[in-house]
């Protein structure tokens, strides 16, 4: 009998057990730690097509913009060339035709010819050059309409891509859990009631999963708000810069007011100008939104292979 209370002491010394507590602490965080990666990760590649998206709208806008500005150029050649027919005209219509005398018939002739010649040469310039001009002002229209069409679908993709108040509460979790197993690792440790192994495997998870303490998530929700409100503004200003060069190019307005003509295509490439630049300021919130959403990844990263 004496044997037995000597022998059951010695077993127990220095021997530590497996901590209930420990392995339940360690289950919630795998629990609510476990599954938050994929979710990031759907929402950097979102991002990076809503990148892909609006940088198509800024080149359109852009091209929209340099198209109108090209349309421009040729419509003031198009004022000139109409101001040197016209002078032309005139120049042949000061002559009196019955008073015309003519001392040199093959002078005359030739003199015609070459009048003939340089006026049906400006015609034929005017008419190009509105040809081009008519042009240019349907490729301005219709950059200016796809640039609109991308910024619609930037937003609308923008709006969405955030952080929902789910995976918002699972993050939480996972980080109260953390804590959890940080504590329960702490009593195991003061109370000798862990293994060793089991002590260092805690303590793995808790530095890992600790990462989650320096990731903002609320900087993912300010980026995708900018992007929605730059792309909002850039489709705003693409409706109305798509119907404006649309009615600048309209024959209507063409054959009509040429004040007010100028004053449509220059209003209309001044919301090119517009849509390009909320386009580009879309395109930077989306690629720095997806610099913030692959950091908490990593962060999810870093904790679910702590975990497994």
């Amino acid at each position: 009998m004496q044997k037995i209370l000597y022998i059951v002491p010695l077993l127990m010394t220095g021997v530590a057990y497996a901590s209930p507590e420990l392995d339940v602490a360690i289950e919630n965080v795998r629990q609510n730690c476990g599954n938050i990666s994929s979710e990031l990760n759907h929402l950097k590649t979102m991002a990076g097509i809503n990148t892909a998206v609006t940088a198509v709208g800024t080149v359109t806008g852009g091209v929209g913009l340099a198209t109108g500005i090209a349309k421009s150029g040729v419509d003031s050649e198009i004022e000139q060339l109409e101001k040197e027919i016209e002078e032309l005209k005139k120049s042949r219509g000061d002559v009196p035709i019955e008073h015309l005398e003519i001392e040199d018939e093959a002078l005359f002739e030739r003199q015609v010819a070459e009048f003939i010649a340089s006026y049906q040469a400006k015609e034929a310039e005017l008419s190009a050059a509105e040809k081009k001009s008519k042009t240019l002002g349907n490729v301005r229209t219709g950059m200016l309409a796809t640039s609109t069409a991308t910024n619609i679908a930037g937003a609308v993709i923008a709006a969405n891509n955030r952080v929902d108040g789910d995976l918002q509460a699972k993050i939480n979790a996972c980080k109260m859990s953390v804590k959890e197993l940080s504590n329960a690792q702490m009593q195991a440790r003061a109370t000798e009631n862990a293994t060793a192994d089991e002590l260092a495997h805690a303590g793995q998870i808790v530095h890992a999963c600790g990462a989650w303490d320096m990731v903002d998530i609320s900087s993912i929700n300010k980026k995708s708000t900018g992007a929605t409100v730059s792309s909002g503004v850039g489709a705003a200003l693409g409706v109305a810069g798509t119907i404006t060069s649309a009615s600048a190019n309209s024959n209507s307005v063409r054959n009509g007011d040429r004040d007010k003509e100028k004053n449509l295509n220059n209003a209309a490439n001044v919301l090119a100008g517009g849509t390009t630049l909320a386009s580009g300021a879309a395109v930077i919130f989306n690629a720095t939104q997806i610099g913030a959403i692959k950091r908490a990844a990593s962060a999810a990263d870093e904790c679910e292979g702590a975990l497994k």
